[in-house]
């Protein structure tokens, strides 16, 4: 088993239910979880948008490869209703993202996926619901605890 910290984010619709069904569905499809953060109301990072965002952070316990686990979080994001990915650095509105932070301590570095996530560091609606649960949390790139990150 493997300790994954998934990033959640929505502002679109009903916004706690939109969390709250994504989590169940990782729960039955990607491992048991292990904690998850408060939700937190942030601005919109990366665009504009009237909308602001609920995020929150979910550590669950997987037998799923990364690679697989990318595919489970991007169906269960389909199933919800989210129709594209943003592309380039090119962000907009979502029902429903969900971001893989951390792998264990595993460093990938593919086509299909980076992890360590290579912005989780810069967004504080990530950082802060992270440090939550997780503050003692040793970063596998930068080998600095998350609460250490966030302080920075």
């Amino acid at each position: 088993m493997m300790n994954v910290y998934l990033g959640l984010g929505t502002n679109l619709g009903d916004k706690e239910q939109n969390l709250r069904m994504a989590v169940e569905k990782i729960g039955e499809r990607i491992g048991k979880i292990v904690s998850l953060s408060a939700f937190y109301v942030t601005e919109p990072w990366g665009f504009s948008s009237g909308n602001s965002f609920l995020n929150a952070v979910v550590c669950a316990d997987t037998k799923l490869p990364p690679l697989q686990l990318l595919n489970e979080t991007q169906a269960i994001e389909r199933e919800l209703g989210r129709t594209h990915k943003s592309v380039n650095g090119q962000y907009s509105d979502r029902l429903i993202d969900i971001d893989i932070l951390l792998y264990g301590e595993e460093v990938i570095k593919t086509a299909e996926l980076v992890l360590p996530h290579p912005l989780m560091t810069e967004r504080r609606f990530v950082m802060e619901p992270l440090v939550e649960i997780a503050p003692d949390l040793i970063h596998p790139v930068f080998h600095k605890t998350m609460s250490e990150l966030l302080d920075r």
